[in-house]
């Protein structure tokens, strides 16, 4: 059955033939585990098997099942004809001429200029990466991990040598994992193989942690930022309620596992000093044993330290802002919604690994970091023709909107909880 009744019979599912014409309705039926269509550039693709097959993981592709995957298609992949021939196979059909391109509630005109804005800056250059700029931060993380370890080799393990030892092992680390970051995203060499290679070494033999856990969980994230059931980041497994919509689900259904309307509160003891060498270590243990994929750990005292960098960095671009579920919007709008900046300075920079910059990471995954701020004026100016809010704050306004969130969404739990 084919849109306006031009595809009588489907084509088999999964035979490279282009021979179908569907409809958005028809596209949409297909968004089960066991059932799953795509579109890329208005064609239709059948995705059920390839999913489990897929090299950043079936989860990521599995949430744009039965959507328009265009603009996350182009994020993601830096050679997009080699990916293409991966897709062929996949061909089931197009969409009828009578169908917009895009579906649900996206808006054109916002996607035909980001269209736009990509393609300039990567027709500048705004892409390639400085490799002088990454040799000299690996420089600077091996050298606080050589100075750390040769002070507690020649000055013993005093509580003050330990101390400051554990200090300079965190500062190395927490640099170490924005290096992988950038490494993770593919946006330091053309080749993809390479950015492997070198984001391996750096989060395995630097960090003890796992490439393929990595990508699997982040660029999820990336995928559908701060949507529910969808981004790995906000679901706190029942510690702390997020956003407008989950605390009052969780109030009327009655579902109380920790005291919600304290979690402003206790998120000091709990998040911070806990995400990294707790709930993050069970994770890439569990990726170790079941994938075999071994890697080696580093002192507890410096994961502590880092565990509470790490999450007031990451943490303060995205809880304050909306947490939702699927509202199938475009690129641009989805990403600003739930990201927002801190204000640039050279501590920041260093500070975030240019995470400051939250909202043109997620506009444009694979671009070198030190190459943001010159996007950032052409970013805010469609914003602004558009009517999409722009946010940036100051570093210390970003950390206290961490808490004051947590403090809202606690409140809407316990009212839901009590009157409703």
């Amino acid at each position: 059955m084919g849109g306006g009744g031009q595809q009588t019979e489907p084509a088999e599912p999964g035979s490279g033939k282009a021979s179908g014409v569907y409809t958005w309705e028809e596209v949409q039926k297909h968004c089960s585990r066991k059932d799953q269509w795509l579109v890329v550039n208005r064609k239709v693709y059948n995705i059920t098997q390839w999913a489990k097959r897929h090299p950043g993981g079936s989860r990521i592709i599995s949430h744009y099942a039965g959507e328009d995957a265009t603009e996350a298609f182009s994020a993601f992949h830096p050679d997009l004809k080699f990916v293409q021939k991966f897709l062929k196979p996949l061909l089931v059909g197009e969409l009828a001429v009578t169908e917009p391109s895009q579906d649900g509630g996206k808006n054109a005109a916002i996607i035909k200029d980001f269209e736009s804005l990509r393609a300039q800056v990567e027709k500048e250059g705004l892409f390639k990466a400085k490799p002088l700029f990454f040799c000299l931060h690996l420089g600077h993380i091996l050298l606080l991990e050589a100075l750390a370890w040769l002070m507690v080799t020649y000055w013993g393990t005093s509580w003050t040598m330990t101390l400051l030892c554990a200090l300079m092992l965190t500062i190395s680390q927490s640099q170490a994992g924005w290096l992988q970051h950038d490494f993770g995203h593919l946006s330091v060499f053309k080749k993809s193989r390479w950015n492997h290679l070198v984001h391996k070494f750096v989060i395995g033999h630097l960090k003890g942690a796992s490439a393929n856990w990595w990508n699997h969980r982040h660029f999820q994230h990336h995928a559908k930022p701060n949507i529910m059931k969808k981004d790995p980041d906000v679901n706190m497994l029942a510690v702390f309620v997020l956003g407008k919509t989950q605390p009052v689900e969780y109030g009327i259904k009655k579902i109380k596992h920790m005291p919600y309307n304290h979690q402003h509160k206790y998120f000091f003891l709990v998040g911070p000093p806990l995400l990294i060498p707790i709930y993050f270590h069970m994770q890439i243990m569990n990726t170790m044993i079941t994938r075999r994929d071994w890697v080696v750990s580093f002192p507890d005292t410096a994961r502590f330290l880092e565990s509470h960098w790490f999450v007031w960095v990451t943490q303060m671009n995205h809880i304050p802002m909306e947490i939702e579920y699927e509202k199938n919007q475009d690129w641009l709008t989805m990403q600003l919604q739930a990201t927002c900046n801190i204000e640039q300075s050279l501590f920041n920079d260093w500070f975030s690994g240019h995470l400051n910059f939250q909202i043109e990471h997620h506009l444009f995954p694979m671009m070198p970091r030190h190459n943001y701020h010159l996007v950032v004026p052409r970013v805010r100016a469609m914003c602004e023709k558009h009517g999409v809010p722009y946010e940036i704050k100051s570093l210390w306004r970003g950390m206290a909107d961490v808490v004051s969130s947590l403090k809202t969404s606690g409140e809407l739990w316990l009212d839901a909880y009590l009157h409703k």
